[in-house]
């Protein structure tokens, strides 16, 4: 069964930073791409960030400059770096991974059970 385990909620001022991580764990076959999305209070979910197994990102406008992704393959993990946090970052934040696990013959969505944002002075 595979698992996808967010870490690193809290509590941040404006201004301030913080790491998301994101592991995929279980009869893990192959990594296709992993992404960030967020879901705040009465919006729809939205993405922030995407990579590549290859490297390559792609980032939301709202977040540009400001968010950076990467990923460790060895790990079967991703990272959301966030700096200069403003309240309208506010969220939950869910991880994805594109992958195949070891008993499909093909690439399916995974989903992490969401982590809490907030930043608030």
């Amino acid at each position: 069964q595979v698992q996808l385990v967010e870490s690193g909620e809290g509590l941040v001022q404006p201004g301030g930073s913080l790491r998301l991580s994101c592991v995929a764990s279980g009869s893990i076959f192959s990594i296709n791409s992993m992404a960030w999305y967020r879901q705040a209070p009465g919006k729809q979910r939205e993405v922030v960030a995407t990579i590549t197994t290859g490297g390559r990102t792609m980032s939301a406008d709202s977040v540009k400059g400001r968010f950076t992704i990467s990923r460790d393959n060895a790990k079967n993990t991703v990272y959301l770096q966030m700096n200069s946090l403003k309240p309208e970052d506010t969220a939950v934040y869910y991880c994805n991974a594109v992958l195949r696990s070891a008993t499909d013959t093909s690439y399916s969505n995974y989903w992490g059970q969401g982590t809490q944002v907030t930043v608030s002075s």
